[in-house]
């Protein structure tokens, strides 16, 4: 059976880039010891949520790809001989930058990097003023480790991003992500929201019959603008399997490093007992490329 273990850190950021780097590599470490082969990490995890303002100074968080962030990250993955999956602020041009999952392979090397797709734009969420959506499609990359289907965030809430990831050979559907609560919401909401955020995760591992690993951060991050009370980062890491069962999760109040085994070959029984893609009318689904269908 072909199992590996998987390395989740959700981990609570501050405005000192360097101490949350050292943070990450601390946890990266800690996860290897516990015999992590491929470790995760939260959206945009090398600083503080920066979108919950439109200030043009931000930009200047952003790194070329490869860059300086590359760098330390390839080392690491070098090191401790691990596939790692990070989340960076890409400078692409001047006036052109993306929200980027780098992959890196067990030798330090770049496996492959996917662009954001999907871009917000909610208060506190202001992703479409820094964020140009992705061009490089859903292409799952290729690793020591196997396809990785590797989306961020946002893109979690899309079947269609989940589908075509599987549909391209993903063995695994990977999440890093950014989520939390505003203060305003009401107990009951709050329990809405992440519940659904949950459930469409577990619905894209049972649809398609694969692993899922979703990696949020957690604690609260204030509002540089003051207008909110910012946002509480609701943690919750997990990972799923392709019935959509909870293998492991993490709390909601903070940092946790889980190592979790997932056993890659039970997808292709669960594909025999439900075989949903050999039952799909692909022939009826032309519908799906339009906006609304009136």
């Amino acid at each position: 059976m072909r199992k590996i273990k998987v390395g989740l850190i959700q981990q609570s950021n501050s405005e000192d880039i360097r101490t949350n780097l050292r943070n990450l590599a601390k946890n990266i470490e800690e996860c290897v010891a516990r015999g992590a082969e491929l470790v995760v990490l939260q959206e945009l995890h090398n600083s503080l949520y920066f979108c919950q303002t439109e200030n043009t100074d931000l930009f200047d968080l952003a790194e070329p790809i490869p860059g300086p962030s590359t760098g330390f990250y390839s080392e690491l993955a070098a090191m401790h001989k691990i596939v790692l999956v990070t989340s960076l602020f890409e400078k692409r041009a001047p006036g052109l930058y993306h929200n980027t999952a780098v992959v890196f392979d067990s030798d330090g090397s770049m496996a492959g990097k996917y662009r954001k797709m999907h871009i917000p734009d909610d208060p506190a969420y202001y992703e479409k003023f820094y964020f140009t959506p992705g061009d490089i499609g859903f292409e799952p990359i290729q690793t020591s480790l196997g396809k990785l289907g590797v989306l961020v965030c946002w893109d979690q809430w899309y079947p269609e991003a989940a589908r075509l990831m599987a549909l391209k050979g993903a063995e695994i559907l990977i999440y890093p992500t950014a989520i939390g609560w505003e203060s305003s919401d009401t107990d009951e909401e709050k329990a809405r929201q992440i519940d659904a955020w949950i459930i469409s995760q577990r619905g894209h591992a049972v649809a398609n019959g694969l692993p899922v690993v979703s990696v949020n951060r957690v604690g609260h991050e204030p509002d540089p603008s003051r207008q909110t009370n910012g946002i509480l980062f609701w943690g919750n890491s997990f990972v799923a399997g392709p019935q959509g069962e909870v293998l492991a999760q993490a709390g909601n109040e903070q940092p946790e490093n889980m190592v979790v085994e997932i056993d890659m070959e039970r997808s292709e029984n669960v594909r025999r007992w439900w075989p949903f893609l050999r039952d799909r009318r692909i022939e009826s689904y032309e519908g799906l490329t339009k906006r609304f269908i009136d």
